[in-house]
């Protein structure tokens, strides 16, 4: 088993944890329609692309968590009563951006082949 196969679900299912995350996080804002669009849709379409084997949804995952690390970053500094809610999405956004990095950190540092 190759190091593709074992981080891609692990991918998927960090994708399906923001998205439903956001989805609860959402739940009861005025703006309901826009905040899903925002923030539930693009996990969730990045998760159905990687799961239908679309070659760059890792990356794509990996440049849009640093979005979500952000916005996870001000909720937890400026909303106290969200802040839980926001490290959950630090958390989860910095797994999405480590297991989208691996191949490219294991290429650049791992060994080299003769």
């Amino acid at each position: 088993m190759n190091a593709a196969t074992t981080r891609r679900p692990t991918l998927l299912l960090a994708l399906i944890a923001l998205a439903a995350l956001y989805t609860w996080w959402f739940l009861d804002d005025k703006h309901w329609l826009a905040t899903q669009l925002v923030f539930t849709g693009p996990p969730l379409l990045l998760a159905v692309a990687l799961r239908l084997g679309w070659r760059l949804a890792p990356f794509w995952s990996g440049v849009c968590a640093l979005g979500w690390f952000s916005h996870g970053v001000m909720s937890a500094w400026s909303h106290p009563e969200t802040a839980r809610l926001a490290w959950v999405e630090i958390l989860l956004s910095l797994l999405v951006i480590g297991l989208a990095s691996l191949p490219g950190l294991r290429a650049r540092f791992g060994k080299k082949r003769p």
